[in-house]
């Protein structure tokens, strides 16, 4: 059953599990029941808002000896009270978001890319590190971000909604400032949609700016072909990359004419380019090559470690 939660009154229906109409319409965010994994169901109650969708919350009990009973009913209490608690934590700060929860049970990696498969975008949090900007990858996270079938979204923890936000007049954190620019990381030749089209609406929706960069590199012997200077061969190669660009972005700006698109066309190694776009960004998109088997990819590994804003992991092709 389906409720919109106006009070942050405990309700049975709060562990309901969604109805088969409502799947893939939904951001699901993972807790884990600490104060810091708050941050990032926090920052995926802001996204279901933003896409006008219900968020739901996932916690997954350990899977205790079967032949125990006592021992699994003790699990499953403190679940249920994980949940309760980070729902009304919830919906004290967003009144008007609608929160339905799962309370799965077995190996949280299997749990959370089943509950993936189901969701428009999942959330999980990550700890952060202290004097790093950056964050460290748990292994589950970093498991379900390599192998899940829709978009996986890491937060660190320590992520606050103004962090979205650039600064206001006096240079102070703000939240009703204009959205910090989403940047997306876009090889070419152009992969699947799914990619651009998560990027295109994520800066839709903040009414944000979408940066895009392309990284782009020739092999030594290219570089240095007989006959023809190094400058003439890089320039060359550089002009016909920001043609490439423009021509693949082409439609993607036409069916989004309000979003303001700005094309980076960079020579060198991609990780490095995208840290420096990242800084000031409210969110890094990157691709995931769903046909190259599970896996991160080397450019998705890289940055997951050291990008300091949340991060969109989105599989295509």
């Amino acid at each position: 059953m389906n409720r919109r939660r106006t009070s942050p009154r405990p309700c049975p229906t709060i562990r309901t599990r969604l109805a088969a109409g409502d799947r893939t319409r939904t951001v699901t965010a993972g807790i884990d029941g600490t104060l810091a994994g708050m941050d990032a169901p926090d920052w995926a109650a802001r996204e279901a808002l933003r896409r006008g969708v219900p968020l739901c919350l996932l916690h997954v009990a350990a899977d205790p000896d079967p032949h125990r009973q006592p021992r699994r009913a003790l699990v499953a209490d403190r679940a249920r009270g994980v949940l309760d608690r980070a729902a009304i934590t919830l919906s004290y700060v967003h009144p008007a978001l609608r929160i339905h929860a799962q309370q799965p049970s077995g190996p949280a990696a299997a749990a959370l890319l089943a509950a993936a498969a189901d969701a428009e975008t999942l959330v999980l949090g990550s700890r952060g590190l202290s004097g790093c900007d950056g964050f460290l990858v748990g292994s589950v996270a970093s498991a379900v971000a390599a192998r899940a079938e829709r978009p996986v979204v890491l937060v660190r923890a320590g992520e606050r909604p103004e962090d979205a936000h650039v600064p206001d007049a006096d240079g102070g954190p703000s939240r009703s400032t204009p959205y910090r620019p989403v940047v997306l990381a876009l090889d070419l030749p152009l992969p699947g949609g799914e990619l651009t089209g998560y990027a295109f609406d994520a800066a839709a929706v903040r009414g944000a700016p979408l940066h895009v960069v392309h990284v782009w590199t020739v092999p030594p012997l290219v570089a240095y072909a007989p006959g023809r200077a190094v400058p003439d061969v890089l320039a060359e190669r550089a002009e016909h990359a920001r043609r490439k660009l423009t021509a693949a972005l082409l439609p993607w700006r036409r069916a989004h004419p309000a979003t303001k698109v700005v094309e980076h066309v960079r020579f060198g190694r991609t990780g490095h380019h995208l840290l420096k776009a990242a800084t000031g960004a409210s969110l890094l998109v990157v691709g995931r090559h769903a046909q190259a088997g599970p896996g991160l990819g080397r450019t998705a590994h890289s940055v997951v470690h050291h990008v300091a804003c949340p991060i969109a992991v989105v599989p295509h092709g």
